[in-house]
Parts: C-alpha cells; structure tokens; sequence
C-alpha cells in the first residue's frame, strides 16, 4: 500500500504538468496566420446573399411566416436545379456503368454497348478503379474525335485532359503562369511579374482564383454599347499602359459570354488571336458555353477553329480551351466533367503539366462517363437517337425563348435596358439608379442583405 501511495504522489506533479501542457495549447492555424491570399478570396456566386436565402429555406421549412412559400435560387447556372430534365441515354449509359447487373435489354443496344465500352476500360471493369490522371483512354478518344469534327483537324492525345469541370483545369493552368517573375518562387527569364487579363464583366471564378494565388490582374472591359465585344484596341491600349509594370502573360476570353451573354464573330476572334500573337500572350479559351447558342443569325466557332484558318505563322501559337459537362444541353453540373486541350506546348512543357495532373489522381468517372455521352451522343440510325433528339431539342428550344423573354421583360422596365442574349444563360442588363437614390444609398452586399431582413 505504501508503494502504491507513493507512486501516486510521484505520478501527480507529472499529471499536472501534463495538463498544464494541454491548457496552454495555442491554435496554429488562424485568421491570424492563414494564407493571406485566401482572406482576400470573394465568390459572390455563392457568397453571403445566396446564403442568406438558404437560411431563408431552412426557416421556411421550420416554419417561419413569410410573405411567400419558395426560395428561387438564380445565383448559379444550375439547370436541373431549374427543373431541367436530364437526357435518357446519358443517365442509361451511367446506370449500367454503375450497377452493370442491371438485366440485358433494359435499356437501348447502344446503351449497352457504350456502358461494356468504358467498362472494359476500367480496371477490374468497375468505374470505382482509379483511371490514368489525364481521364480514361476511351474517352479521350470520344474527345479527340468530337475535336476533330468540330475544328477539322485531328488532335494528338496528349494534348487532352479530362477534368473535374472547367473550373479544375482553369485554376492548374494559371498556377503556370504564376511561378516566376519579380517577387516569384521560383527560377524565371521574367523582368516583371505576370498578369492576367480577365474580361469585366466577368465569371467570378477568375478574380477569385487569382486572389488566392496572389496573382496581378488586369481588367479589360468588353462593349455593352457594341453588343458585349470584345474590343481589341483595349487589349493593345493595356499592354502600353503596363508595358513597365507588368509582363502581360495570358488572356481570358469567356465565349459564349458569362454572365454578358454574347457571341464572338469570327471577325472578332481573329482580332484577338492576332493581339495574341503579336505581344506574345497565351490565349485561355472558356468555352463552355459553346452548344448554348440562341441567335439563329449568329454560329459558335471555336478559338481552335479559328486559329486552324490563320496561317503557318500560328504554327507555334499556344493556347487552352476548356468545355464542361456543367453547361450545353446535358446541364450536368453535379458529376463535374469536363476537358482541357492545350496547344502549343513543347515535349518539356507538356509532361510538366501531365506531372502535375498526376497529383489529382484522375476526375471523377462519372463525371468522365458524362464527357463521352456529351461529345459522343447518339447519331442517327442509332436506337437511342429519336429519342435524344427530341429531348435536346426540346432543351434548347426552350433556352432561346427564356432568352427572348428575359431580354423583352428586362426591356419593357422603367431603367433597366439589355443586350439580346445570343448564348450562355445569362442576361446582364444595365439599371440606371435615379441620382437621388443615388446619393442617399450605399449599396452593397452587406447593405443588400440588411434589406432583406428588414423588408421581410
């Protein structure tokens, strides 16, 4: 018994000690001393007025009166959220690929021949094996394929990515661009740091995501008085005007426009493939918006396209288009697909980038399944095409009279006045404030929040 009561008493001043540890513990990542960089991120598209309305929703369903039943959440392109109807033969194609049990002849020939096609592709035949990082081979080749068609000449595999929505390889290629320069990490041929020309109005996802890179970024404006173009005379005019503080690296072109609505003339585009070219820029070509074309007058072509009839003075000219499951006439945002081609870059530069999409691992296989039912759909002759048809077109249909309508209701108010919208799905009108209200109102998210409470 004494030896136990004496190691007690040994033991207590450790245990102490022990707690006192415990208590002193300071908590290393804060507000304080986290990325500054990410303080400064702002993603409005889901920031404190689409959360607002969700804690509306919520008290909705708990119960909370208030002068309407619904909440009509309009922040994000969410087409199903808006009661679109996902196409049959892709959510065919990803049931077999998910549940292969499913019994023979449930679905079209097609079906089955798409969904034992990527199977046999999968290790161990299961879309839960890991793919190669770059996206299953089967459909990259769906890929490669649709490209050709499109742009009319063939593309080399390796240039093509499958990715986890536009969004995933947007933000790894601007991390490119970043490592270098004054101020940089790393080993740079840069004398000025690099910047990035992002088109205003905008997709938030570039401001946001240059932000936490701690990148510079250097807004254009596009013409609201000239339908949304793009005015290359501005591109040149920012050049000269940061010609000794910037090394102007990249240019971001969002085509169809997001959230402006617009479609480029190829006139147009080839404008800005020659600005490009001639002050040594990288094109970055967000075109996920490109089967989202409501203007019967107006045709998509793609930059790839475009650049193909420029002449073998282009030959070494680099660039990136990105295309997303998210957007067109499949609306797929959840599954997050998607695919990156990238042209112009040398052997070294190339398996650079396939090192660093190695560390993703692979995009998700649904949302890779998703790709090939978007790029390689059902032609006709094919079982499952009558039905596909219809179902597009009806999509689409109903797309270009959403368009002429918001475009004519925006129209018909007192102060507001809008462009057509000719793609995407986004109207982006221009509201003239009386100077009263002007004056006497500071107006901004917090202060639109603080509304909404106090009109509710």
């Amino acid at each position: 018994m004494a030896f136990l009561r004496n190691l007690g008493v040994a033991r207590m001043p450790l245990l102490r000690g022990v707690q006192q540890a415990i208590r002193s513990y300071t908590p290393v990542l804060t507000t304080d001393t986290m990325n500054k960089n990410m303080l400064g991120v702002r993603y409005e598209v889901r920031g404190i007025i689409p959360q607002r309305a969700k804690q509306i929703e919520r008290e909705l369903k708990e119960g909370v009166e208030y002068p309407f039943k619904n909440v009509v959440f309009a922040n994000i392109g969410d087409m199903h959220a808006m009661g679109q109807r996902p196409i049959t033969f892709a959510r065919q194609v990803l049931a077999l690929c998910i549940y292969p049990d499913l019994p023979d002849g449930m679905f079209p020939p097609d079906v089955h021949a798409r969904a034992q096609r990527i199977l046999d592709s999968c290790g161990g035949r299961s879309i839960g094996s890991y793919t190669d990082s770059a996206g299953m081979s089967v459909v990259r080749e769906d890929v490669c394929n649709y490209l050709e068609r499109r742009d009319g000449r063939p593309v080399a595999m390796e240039n093509l990515f499958l990715i986890a929505g536009a969004s995933q390889g947007i933000r790894v290629l601007l991390q490119f661009f970043m490592n270098g320069g004054v101020g940089g990490g790393g080993v740079c041929s840069r004398r000025k740091p690099p910047a990035i020309m992002v088109p205003v109005p905008q997709y938030p996802l570039y401001s946001a995501t240059l932000t936490e890179l701690g990148a510079h970024r250097v807004d254009y404006f596009l013409d609201e008085d000239r339908g949304w173009r793009l005015g290359v005379e501005n591109l040149y005019e920012l050049v000269e005007k940061n010609r000794d503080t910037y090394d102007m690296v990249c240019l971001v072109v969002i085509n169809p426009g997001n959230p402006t609505g617009q479609v480029l003339t190829e006139q147009n585009m080839k404008e800005i493939l020659q600005f490009c070219h001639k002050n040594n820029v990288f094109l970055l070509a967000d075109e996920v918006y490109q089967d989202n074309v409501y203007n019967s007058d107006r045709r998509c072509y793609s930059f790839k396209q475009v650049l193909n009839t420029m002449g073998d003075e282009f030959k070494d000219f680099q660039m990136a288009a990105f295309d997303s499951t998210s957007k067109g006439f499949l609306g797929e945002c959840g599954f997050r697909g998607g695919f990156m081609e990238v042209v112009g870059f040398d052997p070294a530069l190339l398996a650079q980038l396939h090192k660093v999409m190695n560390t993703k691992l692979c995009p998700g296989t649904t949302g890779q399944i998703a790709v090939s039912c978007e790029v390689n759909p059902p032609v006709e002759g094919d079982p499952s095409y009558p039905l596909f048809k219809l179902e597009k077109d009806r999509i689409i249909g109903s797309l270009v009279k959403r368009a002429r309508l918001v475009k004519e209701k925006l129209n018909a108010v007192d102060g507001i006045s809008c462009n057509p919208v000719e793609g995407a799905m986004y109207a982006f009108p221009s509201v003239t404030m009386p100077q009263k209200a002007v004056e006497e109102a500071e107006v901004g998210p917090w202060q639109c929040v603080h509304t909404v409470k106090a009109d509710i």
